[in-house]
């Protein structure tokens, strides 16, 4: 069953004049969900993959734990190995894909193939959140390309249209709905109206969330994703580990409720956004990165975003607003956007690397390492606020008493019963104008002590994403 792929799987490579007559050669590590969908639709549409890349793409080694599974997969033409490093450095591949997920192992083989002169091709979103600069910074070092468009929104080119089709535009900000769990999740709560627990278990039980969905219902998938598109909105190192990260673990079916009441749906939202010094705010400059449940206009697109869909907006100074949305998860979806990057790489050949499309959509020169991430206080959005009340009648004197402490009241209004579950009091609703983050969390933590609050405060942002 083992054949040993250290051997020579090809002749030795052509004179240069016949190098885009040979197949570009692929070794992938893991042929689980991403792999075995990238092998298929490699098979099934070669001759169109061929016709678009000049040459062929053929996957001639694969590292596997289980080698008989692997063989089920790719047949008995694909040699096999259960040794990472064996397909990572091997002389007869041209370009690694990295289809095992993780961080730690992955790094090391993603940067042995790298040393080795192999192209990388990853749909790896936290392996390049938490090491992408030193992976790029290797690959530069080496003249070689890693391409991840399958990493930040599966099928959906966002990548692509951020280094490319919008490279003429000051990117103003980019957000939108990149974790399709949580889409799914927060659709049934609003749809069936059933709490977070009873819809993460309809996730798990139709495949759309794994056992243990922590990454996906804390928002740390969504902000390894927002993390890459931010560097390449605007010219910055991968800076996840700034990134505010909040989940959808404590959010609440009342809350749904009157957000529909007040005009609004609750999606999760990747956004980050460039903020210039002096503005008219008076911010300071800067990028806000962060990941959150917020409330959206129903009128809004993103709003009838549902199901375990995504669907990424962005602001350019010329475009101005474009929108891209498709499946948030798939194994062919997925392979849809690693073979465009291997059609990609197929394409460089004879290609000087400094005149490829950079990594992160920026020349090295041109990348702001200073541009810095935005604290939480400094983060200025419109809000919504959940008052429990004693008496129904306070709710002029909530309204009153934020004016007072500096946040620009829009909207005050009573929740509907039918939004109430049985024995809770009344609710007061707030909708606020832009403020920084630090004027309402000072407004709620006096606020619990205000003698008509019967219960802790629920506040939530609202991103109205206007052109």
């Amino acid at each position: 069953m083992y054949r040993d792929p250290v051997q020579s799987l090809e002749a030795p490579l052509l004179p240069s004049s016949a190098t885009a007559m040979r197949p570009l050669r692929v070794g992938m590590i893991g042929i689980g969900t991403v792999g075995a969908g990238t092998f298929r639709v490699l098979a099934r549409n070669q001759a169109l993959i061929a016709g678009r890349a000049g040459r062929g793409i053929k996957l001639v080694v694969v590292c596997a734990r289980s080698l008989a599974r692997a063989m089920s997969v790719v047949g008995k033409d694909v040699a096999l190995t259960n040794d990472p490093m064996q397909v990572a450095t091997h002389p007869d591949v041209d370009v690694l894909v990295e289809a095992a997920g993780g961080t730690g192992p992955a790094r090391d083989w993603v940067l042995a193939a790298i040393r080795a002169g192999k192209h990388v091709v990853t749909a790896n979103k936290a392996l390049l959140a938490e090491h992408g600069n030193e992976i790029f910074a290797a690959a530069r070092q080496h003249g070689v390309a890693v391409a991840y468009e399958g990493a930040v929104a599966v099928s959906i080119p966002i990548v692509k249209a951020l280094r490319e089709g919008l490279t003429a535009n000051r990117i103003e900000w980019v957000a939108g709905i990149i974790n399709g769990t949580t889409n799914f999740i927060l659709s049934k709560m609003r749809d069936e109206g059933v709490g977070f627990a009873e819809a993460l278990a309809q996730a798990q039980a139709l495949g759309y969330a794994e056992a243990d969905p922590t990454f996906d219902i804390e928002g740390i998938d969504a902000a390894h994703k927002i993390s890459l598109l931010a560097a390449n909105a605007f010219g910055m190192p991968v800076r996840f580990a700034d990134a505010q990260v909040e989940g959808i673990t404590a959010l609440q079916g009342l809350d749904v409720a009157c957000a529909e009441q007040l005009g609004f749906r609750i999606k999760l939202l990747g956004v980050a956004k460039r903020r210039k010094a002096g503005d008219a705010e008076g911010n300071v400059e800067g990028v806000e990165l962060r990941v959150q449940p917020a409330l959206v206009p129903a009128t809004h697109l993103l709003a009838h975003v549902n199901g375990s869909m995504n669907a990424v907006m962005v602001k350019g100074d010329a475009s101005g607003v474009t929108m891209y949305y498709g499946a948030g998860a798939g194994s062919e979806q997925t392979a849809s956007a690693v073979i465009a990057d291997l059609v990609d790489v197929a394409r460089l050949d004879g290609t000087h690397a400094g005149q490829r499309v950079p990594h992160l959509g920026f020349h090295p020169q041109a990348v702001d390492e200073q541009l810095a991430v935005l604290p939480r206080a400094a983060v200025h959005t419109r809000h919504y606020l959940r008052v429990p009340v004693h008496s129904a009648q306070q709710i002029e004197a909530v309204g009153a008493w934020l004016a007072a402490q500096h946040v620009p009241v829009l909207q005050v209004a009573l929740a509907h019963d039918k939004a109430l579950p049985p024995g809770s009091g009344p609710q007061v609703l707030v909708l606020t104008d832009a403020v920084a983050q630090s004027t309402v969390d000072l407004a709620v933590f006096a606020l619990a002590a205000h003698p008509a609050v019967a219960g802790p405060v629920v506040t939530l942002r609202v991103e109205t994403l206007e052109g």
